[in-house]
């Protein structure tokens, strides 16, 4: 009985083999499912690359994509992009010797895609001009072209005191609630930039309605491309929507656009990293992140910057959550060694009510000097020293023990504090350009 019953099962299982081929051609029966530890599932009988799309046969018309990530002796390891309810022991794995690939092209703009590249926002599909790997080119260092030329934010304190470049990669730095969203919204709206894309990358799922229609606006959709891969996404999931992301905008710059990449955040691509690195069995070496999460890191942002002769530009907005507002944690201190310059989001600053938040204190542009002329260098060096000198005595002034004439500098800072202040706040709604925003900054000095 028990011999009828193994036969009938294979009989099925080669039919819906037959019917998977059938709808997919380049298909090829791999294998079968042999165990499921957590998130990670165990194959026999498949051998194919990492990075190789699967599919797994749930029943009849139900089935689950999957990706290679790892392999030991005749077991390999996959992960699943979806839901993996359904799968069992002897379910089928069927290779669909997918390579991987994004669809491109300048349909994609206005668009809202999830980290498959699949558009999620109600509208009609997506016709791709073109095939990019996800695992990108490397560009040769002395191929690239310099940063020269500076890139027009929208926002006053960032144009006047940390001049953003065409080209540059820069991280925000900032706990919860501190208007990090806000800010790189503000920025997406005002950006001089050709094309904006867009990485929402293991956030709340509300936030990304939010982020799109307040946040975002019509306006700033237009020439933008979002992916969306909120935290109740595979691990795989948000990795691939941080890798998606990179690879859109590369298409663009080598277009010859000049794009402006928002990946929010870093953070979160790291920890989806390193739970797929756990689950195939990486020890972790610093605080429980495992090696390969800071070399993925590293290969994610030198994909960005100035391309070659003809081609445009990368420049990268990375957000970094620091637990605790501790900005010397594992992934903020790697991050900051990688990147051209940080802009640090203060919860002192926004709990006053000063947004955005920026501590002009503790954020740099490395790559500043060499793009902007002397006179902007001269007054917002004159700017850091006088709001650095009113910060560092601001407990004194405030209780009166600070006697006028003690210092040139802190006097200095006093009288013109309130224009110090008013010139790093900025509304929601207002967008400062950057022959504004040195203008303003001129202003505080030449009477």
């Amino acid at each position: 009985m028990s011999d009828i019953l193994n036969s009938k099962n294979v009989e099925k299982q080669l039919s819906r083999t037959t019917q998977a081929v059938e709808e997919n051609p380049s298909a090829v029966v791999s294998g079968t499912i042999t165990r499921i530890s957590g998130m990670k599932m165990e194959a026999v009988g498949i051998s194919e690359p990492i990075g190789t799309i699967c599919k797994i046969t749930v029943n009849d018309k139900q089935s689950v994509n999957a990706e290679v990530v790892g392999f030991a002796d005749n077991i390999t390891y996959m992960m699943a992009h979806d839901n993996m309810d359904g799968i069992k022991p002897g379910s089928m794995v069927i290779s669909l010797l997918r390579a991987h690939k994004a669809r491109v092209g300048m349909g994609l703009l206005g668009r809202v895609l999830d980290a498959n590249g699949v558009p999620i926002d109600g509208g009609p599909s997506i016709m791709a001009d073109e095939y990019y790997s996800l695992q990108g080119k490397p560009i040769n260092p002395l191929l690239r072209k310099r940063i020269t030329e500076p890139l027009d934010v929208g926002i006053r304190a960032i144009n006047a005191l940390l001049t953003v470049s065409k080209g540059q990669r820069l991280g925000i730095f900032s706990g919860s609630g501190v208007g990090k969203s806000v800010l790189l919204g503000m920025i997406t709206r005002f950006t001089k930039a050709d094309v904006v894309v867009v990485g929402l990358i293991g956030e709340r799922g509300r936030e990304v309605k939010e982020f799109i229609e307040e946040s975002l606006g019509k306006l700033g959709l237009e020439k933008s491309v979002v992916i969306a891969s909120p935290a109740d996404m595979s691990p795989l999931n948000r990795v691939n929507g941080a890798i998606l992301a990179t690879t859109i905008a590369e298409y663009y710059r080598d277009q010859g656009k000049d794009v402006l990449l928002i990946l929010d955040s870093l953070t979160r691509f790291a920890q989806a990293q390193r739970e797929i690195a756990l689950s195939i069995g990486e020890l972790p070496a610093t605080k429980g992140f495992t090696p390969s999460v800071f070399a993925k890191l590293a290969q994610l942002v030198e994909r960005t910057g100035t391309g070659t002769i003809g081609q445009g530009s990368i420049t990268a907005f990375y957000t970094v959550l620091i637990e605790g507002d501790d900005i010397n944690d594992p992934i903020g201190d790697h991050v900051r060694s990688l990147l051209d310059g940080h802009i640090f989001l203060s919860r002192s600053l926004a709990d006053s009510g000063h947004y955005p938040a920026i501590d002009i204190e503790r954020s740099i542009s490395r790559v500043m000097s060499t793009v902007v002329g002397d006179e902007q260098i001269i007054y917002s060096t004159e700017f850091k020293r006088l709001y650095s000198a009113y910060m560092q005595n601001r407990e004194l002034i405030n209780v009166g023990m600070y006697q006028p004439g003690a210092d040139r500098v802190v006097d200095e800072a006093i009288r013109c504090k309130d224009e110090l202040k008013q010139f790093l706040m900025q509304g929601v709604n207002e967008s400062a350009s950057m022959e504004d925003s040195l203008m303003q900054l001129k202003n505080i000095f030449v009477k």
